[in-house]
């Protein structure tokens, strides 16, 4: 026989009788946004699709994002969250750049389309401004002009952004190639198909119309995507370095 005792009669309907409901906050909305794009896709994110992840009426959803465009934002802003950046060193600062862009490019691939949400993100926020802080004092290290320095944090960003973005779809076109049959176009082909059939096609064309594409055709698409990334990112900070040497810091 259990020895507990009744509840009192004014007890009874206090009781709760299932689990506690986990309170609705920001960082649960961005949370199950996340799980959304992953599974649909940016075109196809909704704010109704994240109130069902949630279980609750998209009502809800209201009371702390005003709208799906806010939440956008609130995801693009979580990608700056832990992202420490080195303390500036002036004989290390292309090497910090490098790991910069590497790390932001990883960043965006943690969730699907986050490279597209990036683009129409406005980086200029509160959350986001110690982070912009940081990547300047990087390139001012480096002896950028201040108008350069200014100017190559968007410049970095936006070839990082575009980067991602192209993989992302690339990544897309891959999975509808998975499920589609061998006789579908090239352009929806894997990228080794892809760059087989375009390098064939460019040795292909008339050496006298096309000289350079012919000549070219076999290194033109060699790259990993890695490569290719740190080759991008390695023109962008050699053009920056020769600005830096060209107008020198006076000596404090």
């Amino acid at each position: 026989m259990s020895d507990e005792l009744p509840a009192l009669p004014w007890e009874r309907t206090r009781r709760r009788t299932g689990p506690a409901r986990i309170p609705l906050t920001r960082d649960r909305i961005i949370e199950a946004a996340y799980t959304v794009l992953d599974r649909v896709g940016y075109e196809k994110l909704s704010m109704r699709q994240v109130a069902a992840e949630l279980g609750v009426a998209v009502s809800a959803l209201y009371a702390h994002v005003s709208s799906k465009d806010e939440l956008l934002e609130l995801m693009y802003l979580r990608m700056f969250r832990d992202w420490e950046l080195p303390p500036p060193d002036p004989d290390n600062w292309r090497e910090q750049i490098r790991q910069y862009a590497r790390t932001g490019r990883t960043r965006l691939h943690e969730h699907r389309d986050m490279a597209r949400i990036a683009m129409t993100g406005f980086p200029f926020s509160a959350e986001a401004l110690p982070h912009l802080e940081q990547l300047l004092a990087l390139f001012r290290a480096g002896g950028l002009p201040d108008h350069l320095a200014g100017a190559a944090g968007d410049m970095i960003s936006t070839f990082i952004n575009g980067f991602a973005f192209e993989e992302s779809v690339w990544e897309d076109r891959q999975e509808e190639v998975d499920e589609s049959p061998r006789d579908q176009p090239v352009s929806e082909r894997s990228w080794a198909e892809i760059r087989e059939t375009l390098e064939r096609y460019f040795r292909e064309l008339p050496p006298d119309r096309f000289p350079n594409l012919v000549e070219l055709s076999d290194v033109m698409l060699q790259r990993t995507n890695d490569e290719r990334f740190d080759l991008g990112i390695e023109i962008i900070i050699r053009g920056l370095a020769s600005y830096a040497a060209e107008h020198p810091r006076p000596a404090e």
